[in-house]
């Protein structure tokens, strides 16, 4: 079914980035050239995402870290009249600040360096939905009000997708494939929870990487040259799952956390925390 959905996409246009959006006027998503040849792999990948989890909330002094708006006096009373300080305002920017996140990590060179992915719509679309079901699942654990702000969180995303296909040049039928993409979105997170269940098989998580991001054709015979790039990226998915459960509620509904870096000062093989 993915290929059925994506490959007419992927033959209209080059391929362009997600991009951060807001849920009242999002942003364009602006357009970049196809990586047409894999890129060699630059890391020692059996050597990674074997470090002890850890939370990644950013420290309280971080640069990087997003603050809500004080203001005060008359501009504070109107804003609270219009409900800018309201729980689903709040939410609302939350949610925008976590699709940044993820748009960092998915839509940025080194994830496609480190796992030797090539990137088209297909594999940025595929990381995208990963690092969803990443988030979402931590959401749940946080009852009704983590439900709720991951739907915030996924009208963003969905609305994101949509001007993604529509800049490939699907336009006429619109509708048609992004109810295509909802049903792999879906398809996904249940394949990823199913995979991590104690009664799943050995090795059903790397099995659903594969599938999921790096088979071209949904295939799930795993290819023997693409192994160690596929039991990386499942490597780091798990480890990405326990530090998303260590992160801090806070952390996680303000948006001020960022996942495993994938950059590196050496060649040796050793993510930064």
């Amino acid at each position: 079914m993915f290929r059925r959905a994506i490959t007419p996409i992927s033959k209209l246009g080059s391929q362009s980035n997600f991009k951060f959006v807001t849920r009242q006027s999002y942003a364009k998503v602006a357009s970049s050239p196809m990586i047409e040849d894999k890129p060699e792999p630059l890391v020692n990948l059996d050597k990674m995402f074997w470090s002890k989890p850890s939370s990644l909330a950013l420290p309280r002094d971080s640069p990087l870290r997003v603050r809500e708006p004080d203001y005060q006096g008359i501009k504070r009373f109107v804003l609270k009249l219009m409900l800018f300080y309201s729980k689903q305002s709040k939410s609302i920017r939350g949610a925008n600040v976590v699709y940044k996140r993820i748009i960092s990590q998915v839509d940025k060179p080194p994830i496609y360096e480190v796992f030797n992915l090539e990137k088209t719509f297909k594999t940025t679309f595929s990381l995208l939905v990963l690092h969803m079901w990443l988030c979402l699942r931590r959401l749940k654990q946080e009852g009704k009000e983590g439900v709720e702000f991951g739907q915030y969180l996924y009208e963003i995303y969905n609305h994101d997708v949509e001007l993604r296909v529509s800049k490939a040049g699907v336009n006429l039928l619109l509708t048609k494939w992004m109810k295509e993409l909802e049903k792999i979105f879906y398809g996904n997170i249940v394949a990823y929870d199913t995979s991590l269940l104690p009664e799943a098989k050995p090795g059903e998580f790397s099995n659903i990487i594969w599938r999921n991001i790096f088979s071209e054709d949904g295939s799930s015979t795993l290819d023997s040259a693409a192994t160690q790039s596929v039991q990386a990226l499942a490597r780091y998915a798990r480890r990405e799952v326990s530090c998303m459960t260590l992160t801090d509620k806070e952390a996680l509904f303000s948006g001020n956390f960022m996942f495993t870096s994938l950059k590196h000062d050496d060649r040796g093989g050793k993510e930064r925390q």
